[in-house]
């Protein structure tokens, strides 16, 4: 007899642990107009409830069944089927359309069915946001929802000016974009890509703009994808104007390179005093350029652009240098440098003395010449 009592109070137990189960179906929705919807649009909703009896009833004698709703001035039109035979109802007004248990019972043998129109306008709305177009649920004698049978239909109502908001807010960057391409560009920089994603992102927002209330969502992606193209715009301005800077330092690298080269292909010149310093000065403008792209590939172009521009200058210097020195050491004879070590002789200062020593010699022999007839003329 224990064994028995506790079988059927299990039983029991597992009986009410068992989730209750929708007694009604949403069957046959149709919205119009159908996606996102403006303030004010008339919206149509048709669909049918269909009944699955979970007892001897079609539907729960104690529950009621509620729809709701949030649009503005809803009407309610709604026939009951039985096995067939239509029982149309008078149209009801309101948020709210509540069908009650006794309305809604009867025996599991009869054909159940409920035919609902639903009308009203689309509401006003402070922000772009979601709205219940129906909620139908049923609702337990204990004021409670059965969860697993409220279904719920929405729609995006929006707020006009959101997308007219943000066509003019990414016209604006684009035409920020438009300013960065044209000075670098008059810059000498490479801004072909930059301006690509210009056309790109042009050509979103013009398509934004076109498309009508009921796009909203996809006006909204348009304008999105036009903000990351005009993003990609700016970044790629900003690589090519520091590829650019790169590029130029790389010129007087290369060519006191080819100086340099000079010196040590000529035995005379190659053990030069002056070559240390020069070849100096170009390794170090080689580690800023080295620095220069390293900022590059880890996207810090202004970085980019500050070493660039020290290994240019350093790189000049090492060029100017290694030009002045290979200027005089092609010149041929060099006179003493007797002075001091900080002051300095004007390049050309050896030829000018060369010139004034041949001058006063051909002088010389014509002075002495004309003392030499005076002499024999007594």
């Amino acid at each position: 007899m224990k064994v028995t009592k506790i079988i059927i109070l299990a039983v029991v137990a597992l009986f009410f642990c068992i989730p209750a189960v929708s007694a009604f179906s949403v069957e046959g929705m149709t919205i119009e107009p159908s996606g996102s919807l403006t303030p004010g649009t008339t919206v149509t909703a048709s669909f049918k409830i269909g009944f699955s009896a979970s007892s001897s009833l079609t539907f729960p004698e104690g529950s009621d069944l509620v729809m709701t709703t949030d649009l503005k001035d809803p009407s309610w039109s709604y026939t009951i089927l039985l096995n067939d035979v239509e029982n149309p109802r008078n149209p009801v007004g309101g948020k709210t359309l509540e069908l009650s248990g006794f309305e809604l019972s009867y025996p599991s043998d009869v054909s159940e069915v409920i035919r609902v129109t639903l009308k009203g306008t689309a509401p006003s709305v402070d922000a772009t946001s979601e709205k219940t177009i129906l909620n139908v649920k049923e609702v337990d004698s204990n004021g409670n929802t059965v969860a697993s049978s409220a279904v719920t239909k929405t729609a995006l109502v929006i707020n006009t000016g959101d997308v007219s908001k943000q066509v003019s807010e990414k016209n604006s960057n684009l035409q920020a974009l438009q300013a960065q391409i044209d000075e670098k560009s008059a810059m000498g920089v490479d801004t072909s890509s930059a301006e690509a994603y210009f056309n790109d992102a042009q050509s979103k927002i013009s398509t934004a703009s076109s498309r009508p209330a009921t796009q909203y969502t996809e006006a909204i992606a348009d304008l999105t994808s036009a903000q990351t193209s005009i993003d990609a715009g700016n970044t790629a301005v900003e690589l090519a104007w520091a590829e650019m800077e790169v590029a130029s330092a790389q010129v007087p690298i290369d060519r006191v390179d080819g100086v340099i080269a000079w010196f040590k292909g000529n035995q005379s010149t190659a053990s030069d005093t002056q070559l240390s310093a020069i070849v100096a000065k170009r390794e170090s403008a080689v580690t800023y350029l080295s620095n220069a792209n390293d900022a590059i590939n880890s996207g810090n172009y202004q970085q980019a652009r500050t070493k660039a521009a020290e290994a240019f200058a350093k790189a000049n210097e090492s060029y100017t240098d290694a030009l002045v020195r290979q200027k005089q050491l092609s010149s041929g004879f060099q006179f003493p440098n007797i002075l001091p070590s900080n002051i300095k002789l004007p390049g050309g200062i050896f030829l000018i003395i060369g010139i004034i020593v041949v001058v006063l010699v051909v002088v010389g022999v014509i002075i002495y010449r004309r003392r030499s007839s005076w002499d024999e003329l007594g």
